[in-house]
């Protein structure tokens, strides 16, 4: 147990190790890159407060190759000093080595689920509101001119959210089979039900009769199958910041009405399967660094490169991976699976290999 809680510890350390270090290298990157937009309120300390809260998801993306160096930096450790070695002596098997490993990968396993859930995508979306509040003046203002949705005979465009995500600035045309506008209108706001049922706000109309445009006013007017108030956090926020159950439902939202979601799908699976991808990184660290004649092979900084080479290429792959993926439209869970199953086989291969 001593031998156990050890070993463990050592591993948890190194993966902290190694988040520190990249975290402060791509910190620094973000913070030099953002220094370029100061403006208005925007100054260099909240520069400094946008890069901590965006820092969170960029570790989460970062955790494989995270999971990858921080393995190989603390088995490395121990083989440097021949204390793997007195672990081999003791009758300690590489099956107890990985069964040693498993607890702490299964908790960084839950932890990558839960910050994907609920910490990291909050604490992104809460960084590009005050930073549009800061630099801009206000919040509200949807970026690249607002938003447009289609379910084929009706489009909505947005152009203002507020901070607590009441919609305005709302445009709405329909249009017949002839493509021929059938309707249309203006709303300043509106008030968004649990039924995807949105109630406009001091709406101007224009409904086609006979050939011609008529206008009417209304104070409300209710039209349905909009977003619902849970998916209105992703009218401001890039893929990559939405978590995973609202990726699903706006995804599937998308599906019903006959939009794209390869985008959403792809990164929904993407990101479901990132702790699998950790495993798989931890094993072929373990791989790499705990034979024990590896310390007498190469030395610890050597590990380590081979480490960042691996990290490199596998992001390089996956990425190829993914875009040839999207270009030939194959099986999008399987495409998000397929690094983690090549890297899988790695580490086995290699732990088969390995000298203990």
């Amino acid at each position: 147990m001593i031998l156990q809680r050890y070993i463990g510890l050592s591993v948890v350390k190194g993966w902290l190790l190694a988040m520190v270090v990249l975290g402060a290298i791509f910190g620094l990157i973000s913070f030099t890159q953002e220094l370029d937009h100061t403006g208005y309120q925007y100054n260099t300390l909240a520069v400094a407060r946008y890069t901590l809260l965006i820092l969170p998801n960029q570790l989460v993306n970062l955790a494989p190759v995270i999971a990858l160096l921080g393995s190989i930096v603390a088995l490395s450790s121990l083989d440097r000093y021949n204390e793997l070695t007195i672990v081999s002596c003791t009758g300690f098997s590489p099956t107890q080595l990985l069964a040693t490993l498993a607890l702490p990968t299964l908790l960084l396993m839950a932890g990558l689920w839960v910050c994907m859930e609920y910490v990291t995508p909050q604490l992104q979306q809460s960084a590009g509101q005050e930073r549009q509040r800061l630099r801009d003046g206000t919040s509200g203002w949807l970026p690249d001119g607002g938003v447009w949705s289609t379910d084929g005979q009706s489009y909505i465009h947005l152009t203002i959210m507020s901070e607590d995500n009441v919609p305005g600035g709302i445009s709405l045309f329909e249009f017949d089979e002839s493509n021929q506008l059938v309707r249309a209108m203006r709303a300043n706001t509106a008030i968004v039900k649990d039924d995807r049922t949105w109630v406009f706000q001091t709406v101007k109309e224009k409904i086609l009769v006979d050939g011609q445009l008529q206008t009417q006013t209304h104070d409300a007017l209710e039209i349905t199958n909009l977003w619902s108030r849970d998916e209105l956090p992703t009218l401001t926020l890039p893929v990559a910041s939405m978590n995973l159950s609202l990726l699903y439902r706006y995804s599937q939202y998308r599906a019903t009405n006959g939009q794209p979601v390869g985008k959403y799908m792809n990164a929904f699976w993407q990101r479901l399967l990132m702790p699998l991808t950790v495993c798989a990184m931890v094993l072929l660290g373990t791989s790499i660094s705990a034979s024990i004649t590896a310390g007498r092979d190469r030395s610890l900084g050597v590990s380590i490169g081979i480490g960042a080479v691996l990290g490199i290429l596998f992001y390089l792959g996956a990425q190829i991976i993914f875009s040839l993926g999207q270009l030939l439209q194959w099986n999008i869970p399987l495409v998000a699976l397929l690094p983690t199953l090549i890297t899988l086989a790695a580490a086995l291969l290699l732990l088969r290999r390995m000298r203990w």
